[in-house]
């Protein structure tokens, strides 16, 4: 039986199974209204539902995306693949597949990853609800990733065991069994529909944990294409909120804000942006982001305010955003407004571009 019947619920072969990221993806977690949530979720009910499958695949633990599915309007999956890849399960009951999980057994010992990872000082383990059988999860700085990744590939061969290392968002960094990731559990979800393989395949997604994703023979890719000035805007909401203390003063809140300013970057490891102000001096944009921390609640009482004036962009390369801009800060007083003419150069490479929103895409396949 294919996922305990939730699969099986179609006579036929499926006419689009749609396999999507949440994070950044389906969730755009700066859109409180969730706007572009209920647009898709009525528009899958209204016209794919009936003969389509969902899919919703993630990094999150199943703690972490239960809690995800509680506080946002998400339609009901047929079927669920978590933590990178390492767990399938199928249905609102989240039955797991226990035959993948038994696969991912070969050559895997979490023990000896625990071992060998507690020698890097770099890596800071993440909470324990998002530590599984078949994934062990870090956070650590991008400066330091590749090195890390490095050295650590060939300690854990030399030791036996056959995994493979994936850096997503800049900052996670998880420890999976070669066999597993997005992309092996899609191609064994396809292997075991057999001959009611569906008919189109769409994937969508956003960062380095997706890419395999876009690998997959025969599916369809989806990724957001990068809207620079919005990406600007949004940056400086999110900056102003934080030195306002509107925001809660949390480690998550620092981490999404960096993965949306250099998401772009994420599947092929690009440096991140640049800033380079009008007077010449040029600043990484993580080192930016790195200083703000210090700077929580430092308006909190004054009228403080930054918006972004005249942004222009410009593509300058296969991977490069040119965005001009003017930046103005008011702390109430008309008198104290400031203005800084500023550039940043954005990394934009993606394995796959459309200038689609999944919504749109599914609209056309209506």
């Amino acid at each position: 039986s294919l996922g305990h019947g939730t699969m099986d619920r179609l006579n036929c072969a499926a006419r689009v199974m749609l396999v999507s990221d949440l994070d950044c993806t389906m969730v755009d977690h700066d859109d409180p209204d969730n706007n572009a949530l209920f647009k898709f979720n009525a528009l899958w009910e209204a016209y794919f539902r009936h003969d389509s499958l969902l899919v919703f695949s993630t990094g999150r633990s199943p703690t972490s995306y239960k809690k995800l599915w509680n506080e946002k309007p998400l339609l009901t999956p047929d079927i669920t693949v978590m933590s990178v890849g390492t767990e399938i399960a199928y249905g609102d009951s989240l039955v797991p597949d226990v035959d993948w999980e038994q696969s991912l057994n070969q050559n895997w010992d979490r023990k000896i990853v625990t071992e060998e990872t507690a020698k890097f000082p770099e890596l800071v383990l993440q909470s324990w609800t998002q530590q599984r059988p078949h994934k062990v999860s870090f956070f650590v700085e991008k400066s330091k990733a590749s090195q890390v990744i490095e050295v650590l590939q060939r300690r854990l061969v030399e030791r036996g065991l056959d995994i493979k290392i994936v850096f997503s968002g800049g900052v996670a960094l998880d420890v999976l069994p070669r066999a597993a990731g997005k992309g092996q559990a899609l191609t064994y979800l396809l292997k075991k529909f057999g001959d009611k393989s569906p008919i189109n395949t769409l994937v969508c997604g956003d960062s380095g944990n997706d890419a395999e994703l876009f690998s997959v023979p025969r599916v369809y890719g989806v990724v957001e294409l990068m809207n620079p000035g919005f990406e600007v805007v949004n940056m400086y909401l999110a900056c102003e909120k934080w030195q306002r203390g509107e925001v809660e003063k949390s480690e998550e809140f620092i981490q999404h804000l960096k993965s949306k300013v250099t998401y772009v970057s994420f599947c092929c490891q690009h440096p991140s942006g640049v800033f380079v102000h009008a007077s010449g001096v040029e600043k990484p944009l993580n080192e930016c982001l790195d200083a703000m921390e210090q700077s929580y609640r430092h308006m909190q009482d004054c009228a403080f305010r930054v918006w972004v004036d005249r942004t222009s962009s410009a593509q300058i390369g296969s991977d490069a955003w040119l965005v001009k801009y003017d930046k103005w800060v008011s702390s109430g007083d008309s008198s104290s407004r400031l203005q800084f003419s500023e550039l940043l150069v954005k990394p934009l490479k993606r394995l796959h571009i459309l200038n689609y929103t999944i919504s749109e895409v599914l609209a056309s396949m209506q």
